[in-house]
């Protein structure tokens, strides 16, 4: 059975062949979503969250290694991540946090949701983002 590790939880799950990474990390008690505290988290976690359908782009998780053990990035993630836009196949995608996660992180960055594990990988949960780029002039 693969193993999923998830570094910043320092935490290591087995996982059957073909499991939905975001399922098996919410089994394991693993928290996939970057949150605050107290109402506005609740809000969040309750309106915010499309509950894994691949809408939303919280569930992002940078594959550090082993990104050849998932299956290929699908039609609702290659679309949520380059279209700048909601579109009919993410109407829901309103937060442009998700596609600036991905500039810079093209072949690590994946939606939980949408990634399918066929062998062992290593996760990093809630990846930092640079929105300002690199600081040039100083």
């Amino acid at each position: 059975m693969p193993v999923v590790k998830f570094i910043k939880e320092k935490k290591e799950i087995e996982v059957p062949v073909g499991a939905n990474l975001r399922r098996e990390a919410l089994k394991a008690g693993i928290n996939l979503y970057a949150s605050g505290e107290g109402i506005l988290a609740a809000f969040q976690q309750a309106v915010a969250n499309c509950h894994g359908l691949g809408q939303c782009g919280r569930c992002r998780v940078k594959i550090l290694k082993g990104m050849e053990n998932t299956a290929p990035m699908g039609l609702v993630e290659r679309t949520h991540f380059k279209c700048p836009v909601p579109t009919p196949v993410t109407p829901l995608a309103l937060d442009p946090v998700p596609r600036l996660a991905y500039i810079g992180n093209e072949d690590t960055m994946r939606l939980a949701c949408c990634t399918t594990v066929t062998g062992d990988i290593e996760v990093e949960t809630t990846p930092e983002m640079n929105l300002f780029g690199e600081n040039f002039f100083s």
